[in-house]
């Protein structure tokens, strides 16, 4: 089974569909097999005294001004519905809020993502589940019961998900990573599991990708420079096309496990063991 990618564009748009439609042509250049986004209902996911609070952005002096910047409205996810079905990759987004999730309904994405943040609403898994999508669930900032809890829920509902190992912080350090977790996770689970990285370079996610995960998502970016949370730990476009190039080549070199001679080390053999026939002779 092959190493199903996402490219998270997450919010790394900033609000402009135009970023966003380069960000997934850059997805799709490198060989992403989807891109995903992130909703948010402001009222709902933020209280009025955050919103109200000061903040310097691109878009004004408050939380309400930034967070409104960064969000997409229905316009703009009809275009990019449009533009991935045209530029033939699957998009998702992870909702944030009951009513994000119910708005994502409208455009019946083949993928569900739970945001590590959702991870410990029962009510939310719930309603996730009940679309019988398959759904990545991240792990992030959870303990094991918390993760039971999810587990039960999707299984009670017979919807398909697999788990993403994840370390919800931005950038993530590398000692942080606790990689075996995605074996201690398939053992606990008997499910596929995922990685999600929040590190800075490409290291760790190779190594994940030789721990036999199902799927990795990495943070995408037009420049690390730009506005933004998330962009110190996103990939830019050279650094996605490596990515993808090098886990290709890792599914391949794995290989089934079994010990065997290869047809091609046959005539090698012979020629670097015939001094051992002579030996023998003599």
């Amino acid at each position: 089974m092959s190493i199903f990618i996402v490219a998270e564009i997450g919010i790394n748009h900033n609000g402009d569909i135009q970023k966003c439609k380069e960000l997934i042509d850059i997805a799709i250049e490198a060989g992403c097999d989807a891109i995903k986004l992130q909703k948010r209902d402001i009222e709902l996911v933020y209280t009025k005294d955050f919103l109200n609070q000061p903040r310097q952005s691109p878009w004004g002096t408050t939380q309400l001004d930034q967070k409104k910047g960064l969000e997409f409205d229905k316009a703009d996810y009809q275009v990019i519905d449009e533009y991935c079905k045209e530029r033939g990759i699957d998009w998702f987004a992870s909702a944030w809020d009951k009513n994000s999730q119910i708005f994502l309904r409208e455009f019946n994405c083949k993928y569900n993502k739970i945001a590590s943040a959702m991870t410990v609403s029962k009510e939310f898994l719930a309603l996730v589940a009940e679309e019988k999508k398959h759904t990545f669930i991240s792990t992030g900032m959870c303990s094991y019961n918390d993760i039971d809890s999810a587990v039960k829920i999707f299984k009670d509902a017979k919807c398909p998900f697999e788990l993403m190992h994840t370390v919800s912080t931005y950038p993530m350090k590398d000692e942080d990573a606790n990689l075996n977790c995605i074996k201690a996770l398939r053992e606990r689970y008997k499910c596929n599991v995922g990685y999600s990285g929040h590190e800075s370079g490409l290291a760790i996610s190779y190594a994940a990708a030789a721990l036999g995960i199902s799927s990795l998502e990495r943070h995408i970016t037009i420049d690390r420079s730009m506005y933004g949370s998330d962009q110190a730990a996103s990939i830019e476009p050279n650094g996605l096309r490596q990515l993808v190039g090098a886990v290709r080549k890792i599914e391949k070199a794995m290989g089934d496990g079994k010990k065997k001679i290869i047809d091609a080390e046959i005539p090698i053999a012979k020629k670097l063991r015939e001094h051992l026939s002579w030996q023998s002779d003599t």
